[in-house]
């Protein structure tokens, strides 16, 4: 047992000091420009000043940022939470998705910048603190096989598994199948969204969940319908509660 105990000590120091050869040969940099920061899923301080951090007020539910608090009726929910609720219990992301944020997101979600998982997931910690101390299992937003083929990477896969190793939680990557490759979502409407979806997400046989809170990534909230799908599919299997964590989150023009 000692002999044991001592081998795990020895290994995290080696993993410590490696970690630290690595940081002076290879500085962290900021998540926005590079320039070197201290530790990795930091802005410097030009970048910290213009990034948009999501905070209050904000739907209790879908997370959308608001431009008072005088939106929120009865239970902190925004107007559409309030007459359509989504399926899952809540959602909640570290930025606002403007210029800073794509600047994070667009290049780690098609410009093969797969490193970056580390440094956003440190980023995404902050607001899904709660979910995530609270969660079973983490699952990524599946992409379709041919996607995936195109991409090489589910982005979302690679941040599931980062906020995993962070947070002590299992990550079961595959556990969601997107079965129905659709169009692109962005520029369409909100019902339009809904019905390119529809059937398009499903569990992966042998995946279970009964009784699970499941905590569901992605890099990117926009109309919350593909969370919303997520998680049908997961509660339909049983699963106690869905919260969805996320990057960035587009602000609703709705509210603005």
């Amino acid at each position: 047992m000692f002999a044991h105990r001592l081998e795990v000590e020895n290994l995290v120091q080696m993993k410590t000091l490696l970690r630290r050869v690595l940081d002076t040969l290879l500085p962290p940099g900021c998540l926005a420009c590079d320039t070197p920061v201290d530790d990795d899923g930091q802005f410097c301080l030009g970048c910290f000043r213009v990034a948009n951090f999501v905070s209050a007020p904000m739907c209790a539910q879908c997370g959308a940022p608001l431009p008072h608090g005088g939106l929120a009726g009865e239970g902190g929910l925004c107007p559409h939470c309030a007459a359509r609720p989504p399926a899952f219990t809540q959602a909640r992301a570290a930025l606002r998705y403007d210029e800073t944020a794509k600047k994070l997101i667009l290049p780690f979600k098609y410009a093969d910048r797969t490193e970056m998982a580390r440094g956003l997931a440190r980023l995404m910690r902050r607001p899904g603190a709660r979910m995530l101390a609270a969660a079973d299992v983490l699952v990524p937003v599946p992409l379709h096989r041919l996607r995936l083929r195109a991409r090489r990477y589910n982005q979302a896969a690679l941040l599931a598994r980062e906020l995993a190793r962070l947070s002590g939680r299992p990550c079961v990557p595959d556990g969601l199948i997107r079965q129905k490759h659709t169009a692109p979502l962005e520029g369409l409407s909100v019902a339009q969204r809904q019905a390119e979806l529809t059937e398009a997400i499903m569990l992966r046989p042998g995946f279970e969940v009964a009784g699970l809170c499941v905590l569901l990534i992605d890099d990117v909230m926009t109309s919350g319908t593909t969370a919303d799908a997520c998680a049908t599919a997961l509660l339909a299997a049983g699963a106690g509660r869905v919260d969805v964590l996320t990057v960035a989150r587009v602000a609703d023009l709705r509210f603005e």
